[in-house]
């Protein structure tokens, strides 16, 4: 259980939400309903184990988390997932409505395939997790994490199929040979050498044109993607690519 503020309440509960459902407690010392509910909520919790987080907030010293919340009445309990609020209910509820309420706050499908991914990954099965997470981006195509975590797993599959010697030898024959190019720099980036990789694509770029060009600059995006957004890496690749294109 945490409790949560106007000024942690962006990162305690909605990018918290994430990874598994927080349910707040909007509440208060004087509310008597509340005194009710909040020992309920809070075993609740303890038994879930983990499966969701308990936040609680306190209208009197949180007004205007309240307002933005739409709280009219309390107590007030609102559940949020994947950075939204997906459920609520007023008032002091019985137990078993409450625990009846907290079952339809599961992962969704997009959780469900991530986590079936992330264990396909975990025993080195890149193939079934690609497929997994695909079906993550199907089900929820602006999920924060499932690109990512598919670009990995298609970098660890194309990288578990190539021959690093045979690629290093047409590479020396012929340094613009893009198959070559292609396949050294996933090699570099699935030993997590992203800055070598995002080089030697950036630099083939900038010395082909037409087709080859556009394999080039479509392959650092698939890398690009393996890394977040705002990750220093991924702003200096995306930089580079521009540069190299105009």
């Amino acid at each position: 259980m945490i409790d949560v503020t106007e000024a942690s309440f962006a990162s305690d509960v909605l990018e918290a939400s994430n990874e598994q459902p927080v349910v707040v407690d909007f509440w208060a010392d004087w509310c008597g309903p509340c005194r009710t509910l909040g020992p309920v909520l809070e075993r609740l919790a303890v038994e879930a184990a983990g499966r969701w987080v308990l936040a609680k907030v306190d209208v009197d010293s949180n007004p205007a988390l309240a307002q933005a919340a739409g709280v009219q009445g309390i107590p007030a309990v609102r559940a949020f997932r994947d950075g939204k609020q997906v459920a609520e209910f007023t008032g002091a509820l019985p137990e078993d409505s409450v625990r009846r309420w907290l079952g339809g706050l599961g992962p969704g499908p997009a959780e469900t395939a991530l986590e079936l991914g992330r264990s396909a990954a975990a025993r080195g099965d890149a193939a079934s997790a690609a497929e997994a997470f695909r079906d993550a981006l199907e089900a929820e195509p602006g999920h924060p994490s499932a690109r990512r975590e598919l670009a990995t797993a298609e970098l660890a599959l194309r990288a578990a199929s190539l021959d690093e010697g045979e690629l290093s030898r047409r590479a020396a024959s012929h340094p613009l040979d893009i198959e070559a190019v292609l396949g050294i720099a996933d090699l570099e980036a699935a030993r997590g050498d992203l800055d070598s990789a995002f080089e030697r694509l950036l630099a083939a770029v900038a010395a082909t044109s037409d087709g080859d060009r556009e394999r080039l600059r479509t392959h650092l995006l698939r890398l690009l993607d393996t890394i977040p957004l705002d990750d220093l890496r991924a702003l200096k690749g995306r930089r580079g690519l521009a540069a190299a294109l105009y």
